[in-house]
């Protein structure tokens, strides 16, 4: 049973009309430029390749997949601290912390072999839905302050930047629910175009970028060797490449938890069709492509499920045009500019949302798999989990770093391996009273 009883304006193996189609693949663009844009601006690397990265990650995704899931690639918010740490402790370079995410595709890789020639038992013995839900939460609520501060919600925080985060949101919510005919499929495209034009009329856009930059640029790719044309760093396997690695069991756990969720929206069983080693493959080959050139790790979106969830569209040709649009626009230097000058208060108003379906999904994945939170181990799992994410927990040795997410998903597994399982209650059966000839005149008396 799908989760959203409305059925799917368009299903996956739909192609819509071209000048539709061309418009509902800018809407996925859009919808996804919250976390694809953030991730690099956070961590200092170019708009540009990261763009390019999910264009082509995506097209490396559906190749893996037979173009049978409707999933868009972009970058993950999960690596931000490990990448940063990396950074910071390499003075800078780029080369510990793009090693570590190459290392994390071949993890991927690694898994979806093994799962090719063991099965899946032993993923859902370490990973079942008590693991995966909270894991999925901590994801979607460990980003609500990124968009909370975005939106400017914070103390001493502009009224123009709260302002225009919730007109981005209020357009959004009230486009998704109460659009008519075609608007209603295109509600986030609606919402960062509205939010746009609220903040330039308020002030908050600076088009300094966009006079400055050409109209056409090659990507600001970062290459593992010396070239003419690019910056280059150098491959680095010491500890601080190493700790990145760990979070895969995070990022693992999200694109378990996605696909379970997108397959209930579509109705599909996405695991056995086209199956979780090719959906693996296809996500950990685009993360270490992506890496390799410079980019942020690769992740298949949360914010994908939400698009879908809202809009009803699942057609996996709508996310393959979009994958070429976000390619095209990475080679156009006014364009990445103007993106640049989206305010943050536009993407923090549809991040609050959408950052809220990715913790809401993870809510399903308890629900529709009906764990039993009246098992006290279930209780512990989750709520150890949810604190150890959530409070930003980090487990720092001599060799190794873990940050919260990554000891989040590590305690939830080892928590679930070593609790032993409980009976489930089953009330007793109350047995059936005879009463006799004296007893049933006494009771009718």
């Amino acid at each position: 049973m799908a989760i959203n009883q409305r059925p799917l304006l368009l299903e996956v193996e739909d192609r819509p009309p071209v000048l539709k189609g061309l418009l509902l693949s800018f809407q996925h663009v859009f919808a996804m430029f919250g976390a694809t844009i953030l991730v690099p601006l956070i961590l200092g690397l170019p708009v540009s390749v990261a763009l390019f990265a999910s264009g082509i990650g995506t097209l490396i995704y559906q190749i893996a997949t037979k173009a049978k899931v409707p999933v868009y690639l972009g970058s993950s918010f999960a690596y931000i601290t490990a990448m940063g740490v990396a950074m910071e402790q390499m003075g800078g370079d780029i080369g510990a912390a793009q090693t570590g995410v190459i290392l994390v595709g071949f993890v991927y890789v690694m898994i979806a072999a093994l799962v090719k020639l063991l099965g899946t038992k032993w993923i859902d013995r370490l990973l079942p839905p008590i693991v995966i839900g909270p894991m999925i939460m901590v994801i979607g609520l460990g980003l609500a302050s990124s968009a909370v501060t975005n939106a400017g919600y914070v103390s001493g925080g502009d009224v123009r930047h709260m302002l225009v985060a919730t007109l981005t949101f209020l357009i959004t919510a009230f486009v998704n629910t109460k659009g008519k005919g075609f608007f209603k499929i295109i509600p986030f495209l609606c919402g960062v175009i509205g939010g746009y034009l609220i903040g330039l009329a308020v002030g908050i856009v600076d088009f300094t970028p966009v006079m400055e930059a050409n109209w056409f640029e090659l990507p600001q790719f970062y290459l593992p060797f010396a070239n003419p044309w690019f910056e280059s760093y150098e491959f680095y396997l010491g500890p601080e490449a190493l700790a990145i690695v760990p979070v895969a069991l995070v990022t693992i756990s999200e694109h378990i938890g996605d696909h379970t969720v997108l397959g209930k929206i579509c109705n599909r069983t996405f695991l056995k069709d086209p199956g979780l080693s090719r959906t693996l493959i296809g996500d950990g080959v685009a993360t270490a492509v992506s890496a390799f050139i410079g980019g942020p790790a690769n992740t298949t979106y949360g914010e994908n499920t939400g698009v879908i969830g809202m809009t009803r569209i699942a057609s996996v040709s709508v996310l393959r045009n979009a994958a070429f649009f976000a390619i095209a626009l990475s080679f156009m230097g006014k364009f990445t500019a103007l993106i640049s000058t989206i305010p943050n208060a536009v993407l923090g108003g549809m991040s609050i949302l959408l950052y809220g379906v990715i913790a809401s999904n993870g809510l399903k994945v308890l629900i529709e798999e009906q764990v039993d939170f009246g098992q006290v181990r279930n209780l512990i799992i989750a709520s150890s989990m949810l604190v150890l994410g959530l409070g930003g927990a980090t487990l720092d040795l001599s060799f190794l770093s873990l940050s919260g997410t990554a000891l989040s998903a590590i305690a939830g597994i080892l928590l679930n391996l070593i609790l032993p399982h409980e009976e489930a209650y089953e009330p007793k059966e109350v047995p059936e009273i005879k009463l006799g000839k004296n007893t049933k005149k006494e009771a009718n008396v």
